[in-house]
C-alpha cells in the first residue's frame, strides 16, 4: 500500500507552482495599486483560485492513473477534493474574524488587500510546519487521531455555544501586550507597517492588524489541520489541499466582507462540520466512514447552512 504519493520531486514542483501563483498575485497587487476590491473582482479571483485547484486535482489524477492505476488515482483525487472542501469551509470562520478585525481597527478598504496577502504567506508557512509535525506524530502514535477527534468535537461544541458572541478585541492579550510594549501611531500611514517620527521608529495600526491576522491564522490552523487528517493521512494531500484553500482566502474575504450578516447561520454549520469530522476520527477503528460519504455530508451541511442563512436574512 502506498502511504503517500509525495516525493521530493512532487513537493519541489508544487512549491514552485505556489511561488509562481504568489508572484502573479504580488504583481497584480503592484499593478492595481491600493484600491477597494469590488465584489465582481473578488468573485472573479475566487473563480480563478477554485479553477486552479480543480486543474491541479485533474493533473494529479492523470499522473496517478498512468503510474499506479485508476483505483489509487480516484482515491487520492477524492481525498484532495474532500480536504479542500473542508478547509475551504472552515476558512469562512477565519474570514469572519478578519472582518471583525478590520472593522475594529477601521482599516481603509484600499489597504486591506496588502495585509491579507502577507497573511496568506504567513498562513502557508505555518500550515507547512504544523502538517509536518502532525504527520510525524501520526506516523509514530496512531492514538493521536483520537486526541484530534476529541479536540475537534469539543471545538465544534464551543463554536456552537458561542456562535453569536463577538470576540472582545479590547481584552485580547496579544493586542494589550503590543500596546504596552510598542510605540504605535494613532493613524495610518498609507500601507506602511513602520514609520520614523522624530528619529523614533513607530509601528502603525497596519502592523498591529497584520500581527493579529497571523495570530488568528495560527489558531485556525490548529483547528483545521486535524480535520483533514480525518480524511487522509497522506501529508502531500493534506498540504496541497490546505494551500489551495488558503490561496483563495483573500478573494473569499472580499466576497463576503459586505455580506457577512447574510450568512449569520453559517457558523452553526461549521460547528456541525467540525463535530462530524471529530466523530469520524473517533469512530475510525469501529466504522470507517468512506471519504465519498464525508464529502457529500460536508457539502450538504455547508449548503443547508448557507441556504438557511440567505432565506432567513431575506425574510428579515
Amino acid at each position: 500500500m502506498l502511504e503517500s504519493i509525495g516525493s521530493p520531486v512532487f513537493y519541489f514542483s508544487f512549491s514552485v507552482l505556489v511561488l509562481v501563483l504568489l508572484a502573479v498575485d504580488f504583481m497584480a497587487l503592484k499593478v492595481q495599486g491600493s484600491h477597494k476590491v469590488s465584489i465582481k473582482e473578488a468573485a472573479a479571483w475566487s473563480a480563478v483560485w477554485i479553477a486552479v485547484a480543480l486543474i491541479f486535482c485533474g493533473g494529479l489524477w492523470c499522473h496517478l492513473d498512468a503510474k499506479y492505476g485508476t483505483g489509487l488515482a480516484n482515491r487520492k483525487a477524492l481525498e484532495f477534493l474532500t480536504g479542500y472542501l473542508i478547509e475551504k469551509s472552515l476558512a469562512v470562520d477565519n474570514v469572519f474574524i478578519w472582518i471583525t478585525l478590520f472593522n475594529f481597527f477601521a482599516v481603509p478598504p484600499a489597504f486591506q488587500k496588502r495585509v491579507l496577502l502577507y497573511g496568506v504567506l504567513g498562513a502557508i508557512v505555518m500550515r507547512a510546519v504544523l502538517i509536518f509535525i502532525g504527520a510525524m506524530l501520526l506516523a509514530k502514535f496512531h492514538w493521536i487521531l483520537y486526541l484530534f477527534g476529541l479536540f475537534l468535537v469539543l471545538t465544534g461544541v464551543k463554536m456552537l455555544v458561542f456562535a453569536n458572541q463577538e470576540p472582545n478585541l479590547e481584552q485580547n492579550p496579544l493586542l494589550r501586550w503590543m500596546r504596552g510594549h510598542m510605540k504605535i501611531t494613532n493613524q495610518y500611514h498609507g500601507e506602511q507597517f513602520f514609520v520614523l517620527q522624530q528619529g523614533v521608529r513607530y509601528a502603525t495600526p497596519m502592523f498591529v492588524v497584520l500581527v493579529l491576522v497571523e495570530a488568528t491564522d495560527l489558531i485556525f490552523a490548529v483547528d483545521s489541520i486535524p480535520a483533514i487528517f480525518a480524511v487522509t493521512n497522506d501529508p502531500f494531500i493534506v498540504f496541497t489541499s490546505n494551500v489551495f484553500a488558503i490561496l483563495g482566502l483573500r478573494a473569499m474575504y472580499f466576497l463576503l466582507a459586505d455580506m457577512a450578516q447574510r450568512f449569520h447561520l453559517l457558523k452553526y454549520g461549521l460547528a456541525v462540520i467540525l463535530m462530524f469530522i471529530g466523530l469520524k476520527m473517533l469512530l475510525l477503528d469501529i466504522y470507517k466512514i468512506p471519504v465519498s460519504a464525508a464529502l457529500v455530508i460536508v457539502g450538504l451541511i455547508l449548503a443547508l447552512s448557507v441556504a438557511a442563512s440567505l432565506l432567513t436574512s431575506r425574510s428579515k
